[in-house]
């Protein structure tokens, strides 16, 4: 999408391998895009690219504190998944050790920022520069660790100071729902099918009308107490994935493009029916005009 719109990307990896589709193809653009091994904790790895860079796009982070489960979902491994979601972790942390949510969610994108406001433009790059979070609606709990949702909104919270601090640079924090594919990610199409028909029938209800996700929210902010101390019971995660839908891989990426245009000075949250709206879709999943994107 960003080579479509005329940018020039470079992808930094810790592998440095071009992408290949799960069935092992590798696409024509491919070739287009610079690809570069690098380690996100460690700024001397990729320093030398930042200065000559318009933005940042940090997509680095895990659902799981078992990384293993992403290579399960884009293989369509059911029982893979299963057992990478069963294991979640590998048991208690040792006093002062770091799980993969602390250092994948929040710790990669804190030290890439860093690095990024650090970097001296090259002449003739005068604008805010944006840095992209890629963060998260809050939808998977209970099912999931509450540290993904926190650490993910930690990251959120010290970017923005980061950023505060150098006027040339500006957060934009995406919060993408679940993200489907039907051939990168095979495993997420019946589940985005359902929440989609959900969330389309919340859209279509009038608010007076209780309904389930309504009720959710009520229960948890009325009857059961909080998960923590900053986070909502996940009676409120329940009911945002019953009410807002499933986001395709190419509409997060065609929302993240759209947020990189130094024109609409898009910066803060960007939630999904923000993305919707940016790339044209109404909240029925049609296509609106384009005066509407």
């Amino acid at each position: 999408m960003a080579l479509a719109r005329g940018m020039e990307v470079t992808s930094i990896s810790s592998s440095g391998n071009p992408y290949k589709t799960p069935q092992g193809h590798t696409p024509a653009w491919v070739e287009r895009v610079e690809w570069r091994k690098a380690d996100a904790m460690n700024p001397e790895s990729y320093a030398d690219i930042l200065p000559g860079v318009d933005a940042v796009v940090h997509t680095v982070g895990t659902l799981l504190d078992n990384t293993q489960y992403k290579q399960k979902i884009q293989e369509g491994d059911v029982m893979g998944f299963i057992k990478s979601f069963a294991g979640r972790g590998s048991g208690p942390l040792a006093e002062g050790q770091r799980s993969a949510y602390d250092i994948l969610n929040y710790e990669s994108a804190v030290c890439v920022c860093e690095a990024f406001v650090a970097s001296k433009p090259v002449s003739g790059l005068t604008r805010v520069r944006p840095f992209v979070y890629v963060s998260a609606e809050d939808f998977s709990r209970p099912v999931v660790s509450v540290r993904y949702l926190e650490t993910k909104m930690q990251a959120e919270k010290r970017i923005e100071e980061i950023v505060r601090d150098h006027p040339q640079y500006k957060g934009v924090y995406v919060r993408p729902s679940l993200i489907y594919h039907p051939h990168t990610r095979p495993m997420t199409v019946i589940p985005a099918t359902i929440f989609d028909l959900s969330a389309r029938i919340h859209n279509a209800v009038p608010s007076y009308i209780p309904m389930p996700a309504s009720v959710l929210r009520w229960l948890g902010t009325s009857v059961f107490p909080n998960a923590s101390e900053k986070t909502p019971s996940a009676l409120h995660s329940m009911a945002n994935l019953l009410s807002i839908p499933p986001i395709h891989v190419d509409h997060l990426g065609e929302a993240i493009c759209i947020t990189l245009d130094p024109a609409k000075d898009i910066r803060g949250i960007v939630g999904v029916r923000d993305m919707r709206q940016l790339i044209g879709l109404s909240q029925t999943g049609t296509v609106e005009s384009v005066a509407n994107s």
